[in-house]
C-alpha cells in the first residue's frame, strides 16, 4: 500500500487534509487514534469514524512481527511479515534508531550481501515503510530512521521519498535523523535536494577502484567512486549534514594500505564521515571479515591522514542476522544457493598488490 492510496481513501470518506494528517500522525507515532485532548467524535467526520476500526486493523496488518533476535550490542533484528506473506527485515538500533527495508530483495546484487543473492521480488510501498516505524515505536522509542535495510532506496524512489516526507513532518523525526542510503544513482542527487524534507545521505562506496567496485556491486550505476564522492559532497554542503560513507571491510580485498592511501587523497577536505564496517560473515559466501586489529589499524591510519573515520560493528553479527539472513533462514533458502554465490575475488598477497 502507498500513502497516497491511504490519503485518497480517507478523502473519499469526507476527510479534509487536516483530518488525513491527524490520522497519519497518530499512526506513524504508534498512538491510538483517540489519543489526545480531542475525541474523534469532535473532529472526525462520521463516515471516517465508522471506517476507522477496519482501517486500523488494515494498517496494523501492513507489517507484523514474525520473530525478533536481540543482539549483545542492544540491537534487535526483526523479521516482519507483509500483508501478502512476503517478509522483510527491520533493525532496532541502539540509541533509539531504526533501520528499515525499502524492497523485498534487491536488484543491485552486491556479492557480499545476502539480500542481493535472490534478486528483487517487489517494491515496498510507502505505507509499508511507515508501518515498520509504527511497529517499532510500539516496542520502544524511535528518533532516527535509516534506510539501510533490504533493498536499494534509489530503485524505489517515489515510495521512499513519500515515506521520508511523512516521517519528517507528522512523524516527528528530525531531517538529519532520516538517513537515505544508496549505492549511487544520479536520480538520488536530483530528487533529494528538491524534496520538502531533505534527509542525510549515506553512500555505499566499499572501494576507491572503479573495476573492483563494478565486481563487488555488479548492477550499481557505472559511476566512478571519485564522481560519487563529488556528488555526495555537493549535497552535504547544501544541506549541512555530513555524508556517511559506508565501507564493508572484506579481508584481503578492500582492507589494504593501497585503499588507505587512495581514501586519504579522495576524501581530503570533504564533508564526510567514513564508516568502516567489518563484513558480517555469511556461510557459503567467499568473504571473511578482517581481524579487529587490522580494522582498527586502518582507522588509525586514516585518522592520521585527516579522514574522520569510525569503526563500527554490524548490528546482529552475534545472532548471524546480517541483512537478508533472517529472511533467508525463515524461507528455508540455502545461503549459498543464490546466483551470486559462486563469485570469487582474488585476494591480495601483500599490501601493495592490487586485488585481482
Amino acid at each position: 500500500m502507498r500513502l497516497e492510496d491511504l490519503r485518497q481513501r480517507l478523502q473519499a470518506l469526507g476527510a479534509k487534509p487536516v483530518h488525513v494528517q491527524r490520522v497519519l500522525r497518530q499512526w506513524a507515532n504508534a498512538l491510538p487514534q483517540d489519543a489526545g485532548p480531542r475525541r474523534p467524535e469532535h473532529w472526525l467526520p462520521q463516515a471516517v469514524r465508522d471506517a476507522m476500526p477496519a482501517l486500523i486493523d488494515e494498517l496494523a496488518g501492513l507489517a507484523t512481527l514474525q520473530s525478533e533476535h536481540p543482539g549483545e550490542d542492544g540491537s534487535v533484528r526483526l523479521l516482519l511479515a507483509l500483508a501478502d506473506g512476503q517478509t522483510i527485515e527491520s533493525v532496532l538500533l541502539p540509541r533509539d534508531g531504526l533501520c528499515v527495508s525499502t524492497q523485498v530483495g534487491c536488484a543491485v546484487g552486491c556479492v557480499f550481501c545476502m539480500t542481493g543473492q535472490g534478486g528483487l521480488l517487489r517494491q515496498v510501498g510507502s505505507a509499508e515503510i511507515v508501518a515498520q516505524v509504527a511497529l517499532a515505536r510500539s516496542l520502544r522509542p524511535v528518533k532516527k530512521v535509516v534506510f539501510m535495510g533490504m533493498g536499494e532506496p534509489a530503485h524505489n524512489l517515489d515510495n521512499v521519498m513519500d515515506a521520508i516526507e511523512l516521517l519528517g513532518t507528522a512523524g516527528n523525526i528530525g531531517h538529519k535523523n532520516l538517513v537515505f542510503s544508496t549505492v549511487g544513482d544520479l536520480r538520488v542527487f536530483e530528487r533529494l535536494p528538491a524534496g520538502p524534507v531533505k534527509p542525510a545521505l549515506a553512500l555505499s562506496l566499499h572501494t576507491t577502484k572503479d573495476a573492483l567496485r563494478e565486481r563487488l556491486l555488479p548492477r550499481a550505476p557505472r559511476l566512478a567512486p571519485a564522481q560519487l564522492v563529488d556528488l555526495a559532497e555537493s549535497y552535504a554542503r547544501a544541506t549541512g549534514y555530513p555524508v556517511q560513507l559506508q565501507w564493508t571491510l572484506l579481508e584481503g580485498i578492500n582492507d589494504g594500505d593501497d585503499e588507505v592511501e587512495a581514501l586519504a587523497g579522495l576524501l581530503a577536505g570533504k564533508y564526510m564521515v567514513l564508516n568502516l564496517i567489518p563484513f558480517n560473515a555469511v556461510d557459503g559466501l567467499d568473504f571473511q571479515r578482517p581481524s579487529w586489529e587490522r580494522a582498527a589499524e586502518m582507522a588509525r591510519q586514516l585518522h592520521r591522514r585527516g579522514v574522520l573515520t569510525k569503526l563500527r560493528h554490524s548490528a546482529g553479527q552475534d545472532v548471524e542476522g546480517g541483512c537478508g539472513q533472517l529472511r533467508a533462514r525463515a524461507a528455508g533458502v540455502a545461503v549459498a544457493a543464490g546466483p551470486q554465490a559462486p563469485v570469487r575475488l582474488v585476494r591480495r598477497t601483500d599490501t601493495a598488490a592490487r586485488p585481482g
